[in-house]
């Protein structure tokens, strides 16, 4: 940045700080009227670097890791003590002779002292001190109107009605039902597969039958994509009251033009329950301004995978609320009705039901071996990962060399062929079904391990197929067969930013030309029925043959191939391969590396914040007069 100087130079110049970083420090610097110190500058632009990439705060004491990062830099790098001890006597902390402007805040907890921008500790503060009160009372519950409720709706009067392979299992699905009626707030945490909608769909029914027909239900997701997912996921149950819908959290909370919320602090949600799915997208400012919104007698209930990748704004809430220490009291009414005595929760599980918090059970959407995978990877484990890889045995995970694509190309042709024949006849559902018959997944969007250089890749090999002689990157084509990525929401169309659909033919002279002359037209899936749309109808789509793990959340697809960009990329961490595995629900092949993997595995997304535990405001003296 040319109108950088001194310490903020030398830092920009080795690519520690961006021009954004550097800019904000010194108007924020400037707006003091007073002299900032090197410690204080180079602490305000790393405080808002560290909102940049994902965090919420500034760990103070982990500044020497970045030090140790760039330790070839030459940089003048000082210690946390000395940024704490210049930070409490700034006015950028404290105020000053320009007014009460204090755009930073200094905070003290279990990770040591914490450097926020004003409006992060304020959200923080606010979702901490309102989870708090929400934990501290609970809804007054009938126990044997529960019990009923809990009968109709299982359909078992013991929890541990179920089996698995033989054996008797504790039904968490059961136990989450129990906890969101005798809490204020719940948060349902598990994996793929886990049947967190089907318990949302059921815990909605409980809740309804416990609070009459006048139950006033606000579904929301973080996504337009993620809550059309939502509505059709509850709507298959069949209980979901009339008029309601799921819209986005924006859409909740009646977001304006001009960046302003209808609902908030002094016009409050009217809902008896909010259910928010895919919680972990969420960031930290939406997750303030909604829990801010919510009357303290409604049920908000928290829905999502913690280890998927984290929301692309700052904040990791699902992550922090589900690793939050507990402070709710004892909860006799679940004891009674769910655990009985029994149950397969861990110490340290029963510790955080008293804050609603509960994870549910392996999923059932992939086997066995990827879900070891899976938790190979959660655990840090990169060399068992390699060995499943290796084993003859586990057989739905593969890893192949980047230079050894044959098994790739061969899936990816499969899958057009059977793509175009059922497109091609009309066949719109075998056509949708097709299309998650098999994804190729990457981590960037250019790149020759990005989407762009599998796209060129992918239609190079696709070409060579009848039917596909035409295809193109750049628009669609509207052949029969052509895979399609929608890239901005159509509320009226009911299409959202990441539907996937595909062409068919229609047989009835519409859109553009299809087989032997006939009309073709782009379907996508709605839970159990399918949309069809003119092809004027979608101006913002474009073919897909490969996407973003960024993207894929919330997809699952058949087969999945897993592209692993070279180790030293920054975006591959152990939540990002964790979420492109668990996209898939019968096979996964790894293209990359051994080195590649270890790194992934063994790197993990460092979102730094303060929503796990207790933080404290540090005492800072004012300026003297």
């Amino acid at each position: 940045m040319r109108r950088a100087t001194g310490v903020l130079k030398e830092f920009n110049d080795a690519g520690v700080l961006s021009a954004a970083d550097v800019h904000v420090a010194m108007r924020v610097a400037a707006l003091s009227k007073g002299d900032v110190g090197d410690e204080v500058l180079l602490a305000s632009a790393l405080a808002v670097r560290a909102v940049r990439t994902g965090s919420t705060c500034l760990e103070l004491r982990r500044v020497d890791e970045l030090a140790a990062d760039h330790a070839d830099d030459d940089l003048r790098w000082p210690t946390a003590e000395a940024m704490v001890a210049a930070l409490t006597s700034s006015a950028l902390v404290v105020g000053g002779d320009a007014g009460p402007l204090r755009p930073l805040a200094l905070a003290e907890s279990e990770d040591g002292p914490l450097l926020y921008l004003q409006k992060y500790f304020r959200q923080e503060s606010t979702i901490r001190k309102i989870l708090t009160d929400r934990v501290a009372t609970r809804p007054t519950v009938d126990v044997e109107r529960l019990r009923a409720a809990m009968r109709e709706v299982f359909h078992a009067v013991d929890p541990m009605a179920q089996t698995q392979n033989g054996e008797l299992f504790y039904n968490r699905q059961f136990s989450a039902a129990v906890l969101a009626a005798t809490s204020w707030t719940t948060v349902l945490a598990g994996g793929p597969g886990t049947g967190k909608t089907y318990t949302v769909a059921r815990v909605l029914h409980v809740l309804e039958l416990l609070g009459g027909e006048s139950l006033r239900i606000g579904l929301c997701a973080p996504t337009g994509r993620a809550a059309a997912q939502l509505q059709s996921s509850v709507t298959d149950y069949g209980r979901l009251p009339a008029g309601t819908s799921a819209v986005t959290v924006h859409r909740l909370l009646g977001s304006r033009p001009d960046g302003t919320f209808r609902h908030g602090p002094s016009n409050r949600l009217p809902y008896d329950v909010v259910v928010v799915d895919e919680t972990s997208m969420l960031p930290m400012t939406m997750m303030s301004r909604l829990i801010a919104s919510l009357r303290s007698d409604t049920r908000l209930i928290l829905v999502g995978d913690p280890h998927q990748l984290a929301s692309v704004e700052a904040g990791a809430v699902l992550a922090d609320l589900v690793a939050r220490d507990a402070s709710g009291p004892s909860n006799p009414i679940f004891d009674q009705v769910a655990l009985t005595g029994r149950g397969d929760f861990s110490v340290e599980e029963r510790r955080v039901l008293a804050d609603g918090v509960i994870t549910l059970a392996r999923g059932h959407r992939f086997g066995e071996q990827i879900g070891d995978v899976a938790d190979a990877v959660n655990a840090g484990d990169a060399e068992k990962v390699l060995a499943y890889a290796a084993d003859p045995a586990y057989d739905r995970i593969t890893m192949v060399d980047p230079a050894d694509l044959d098994g790739v190309r061969d899936d990816v042709l499969a899958w057009a062929r059977e793509l175009h024949d059922t497109a091609a006849v009309g066949d719109a559902s075998g056509a949708l079904n097709a299309l998650d018959r098999h994804r190729v997944l990457c981590a960037h969007r250019d790149g020759g391990s990005g989407v762009g250089g599998w796209s060129r890749r992918i239609v190079e090999w696709i070409s060579t197929v009848d039917g596909y002689q035409h295809v193109s990157l750049e628009t669609a084509n509207w052949y029969a067969g052509q895979p399609l990525l929608v890239t901005a929401n159509d509320r009226q169309n009911d299409i959202y930013n990441g539907d996937s659909g595909v062409v068919v033919t229609s047989g009835n002279g519409a859109g553009g030309t299809g087989s032997g002359g006939r009309g073709t037209t782009a379907v996508f899936r709605r839970g159990k029925k399918i949309k069809e749309l003119h092809p004027s109808q979608l101006g913002d789509a474009m073919p897909v043959y490969a996407m973003t793990i960024h993207r894929s959340q919330g997809s699952q697809f058949d087969v999945v191939t897993v592209v692993l960009p070279p180790e030293r990329s920054e975006l591959l961490t152990r939540e990002l391969l964790y979420t492109a595995l668990t996209r898939a629900k019968e096979r996964v092949r790894i293209v990359g590396t051994p080195e590649s993997l270890r790194a992934a595995v063994s790197r993990r997304v460092q979102r730094a914040s303060g929503l796990r535990g207790e933080v404290t405001a540090i005492e800072v003296p004012p300026l003297a007069e």
